[in-house]
């Protein structure tokens, strides 16, 4: 496994299925956190704003857009 850039942090996300009153069934993400490397040790140091209802959590790479807003934002 790769190590993530540290100036970029993962974001962290809970996923949820939900069905819609029509019948038609979704996925929910929202976006709860954030996730970087362990400075003294492998590993990572995630920060929630919220807890999963489900315990489920799911951490990716920040899209191309969020890393240009980050840029921008310097």
């Amino acid at each position: 496994m790769s190590t993530p850039n540290p100036a970029i942090p993962l974001n962290v996300f809970t996923v949820e299925e939900y069905e819609a009153p029509t019948g038609k069934t979704g996925t929910s993400w929202t976006k709860i956190g954030v996730a970087f490397p362990h400075h003294e040790a492998p590993g990572l140091n995630i920060e929630l704003r919220a807890f999963p209802r489900n315990g489920r959590l799911v951490v990716l790479a920040p899209s191309d857009e969020d890393r240009s807003l980050r840029e921008r934002a310097g």
